[in-house]
């Protein structure tokens, strides 16, 4: 009797620990490759969760579509979302679906970012509930044929997903760089607020790729990396030196020419800045962080030359970062 009752006490653990994650991911699908990927990441210790599946919330269905379930997640959702897919249903249809046959009958906690192919047409959709952690969101779009949907909650705010955006519109290369460059537009300390303490981002990151003639559930590119509590490393910055190892993105002049063309001044400065961001930068997303990589600032690069209110920094050194990667540093006095 005492045996069961622990084992129970074990399931229950583990159930709590995985209703309570997952915070921000992407879905994507290419409709000239009929690639299908998520990426994700959240603050939740798997190793003390006893999950080994890092991207079990990423469900990839070649040649098909890409569900992502998160917020108090359930695999039974999930499994369902995945069977509407398997009917043919659309993204929308899935998730109007899915909010109406919640299996707890509380889809009001769910979150869900799906994309999928019909025929030739590909469509994005996502699904926030109004009970989600704040700050919760979702966007969806589109980019040369590539459809997204990027979702989070627990989050540090609307940055985290914009910033997400922008790294996954300006990447070079396939779907698994774009997927990839995703995730480094997340990666600022508590991002996922919870992993505030920890000065991350989040404690797991997981990225995955399926061809069109891949068989469920063995994508042909899968990776991931899952950290301990208080272990303070950038899982996302470790999942980058993996995948550095594995697969190549295209780079273009272009893309080397905006780090030239990012310049500051005055330096130190005051009350504002101007940047000469050049025109290669126009319509990027611009984040300015301090020393401890938190975000205080953000827009979007809207001319060549720009000023920007720094009036509410308080003196320091901060870093101001455009685009994928360009960023340069400057002091305020």
């Amino acid at each position: 009797m005492k045996s069961f009752l622990l084992s129970a006490l074990i399931f229950l653990m583990a159930l709590t620990y995985t209703q309570a994650q997952d915070t921000f991911s992407i879905v994507g699908a290419d409709s000239a490759t009929r690639e299908v990927g998520s990426a994700g990441a959240s603050c939740v210790d798997l190793f003390s969760a006893g999950i080994t599946d890092i991207g079990f919330l990423g469900d990839l269905l070649p040649d098909t579509g890409a569900i992502n379930t998160q917020a108090y997640y359930l695999a039974a959702n999930q499994n369902n979302a995945r069977a509407r897919m398997r009917e043919g249903l659309t993204p929308v249809q899935i998730i109007n679906w899915l909010a109406m046959n919640d299996v707890q009958g509380n889809s009001t906690r769910r979150q869900y970012g799906i994309v999928g192919f019909s025929g030739n047409e590909v469509s994005a959709a996502g699904f926030t509930g109004a009970n989600c952690d704040n700050y919760k969101n979702h966007k969806t779009g589109n980019i040369n044929g590539i459809y997204y949907s990027i979702q989070g909650n627990i989050l540090l705010g609307q940055l985290v997903i914009d910033s997400m955006e922008s790294r996954f519109r300006n990447a070079e290369g396939d779907l698994a760089c774009r997927l990839m460059a995703a995730l480094q537009g997340a990666k600022m300390v508590g991002a996922d607020t919870r992993c505030t303490t920890d000065g991350t981002s989040s404690l797991f990151a997981f990225i995955k790729v399926a061809q069109p003639t891949d068989s469920y559930g063995n994508p042909s590119f899968f990776l991931g990396v899952r950290t301990h509590d208080n272990a303070h490393i950038e899982p996302i910055d470790s999942l980058q030196s993996i995948f550095d190892a594995q697969h190549l993105c295209e780079t273009t002049t272009v893309f080397e020419n905006r780090k030239i063309d990012l310049k500051i001044f005055p330096d130190p400065a005051r009350n504002e800045i101007e940047v000469r961001f050049g025109e290669a930068l126009i319509g990027a997303l611009f984040v300015i962080s301090d020393q401890f990589g938190r975000p205080l600032l953000h827009g979007n690069v809207s001319e060549v030359s720009q000023k920007i209110d720094i009036t509410k920094l308080a003196s320091g050194l901060y870093v101001l970062q455009v685009g994928q990667a360009n960023y340069q540093r400057f002091l305020k006095y």
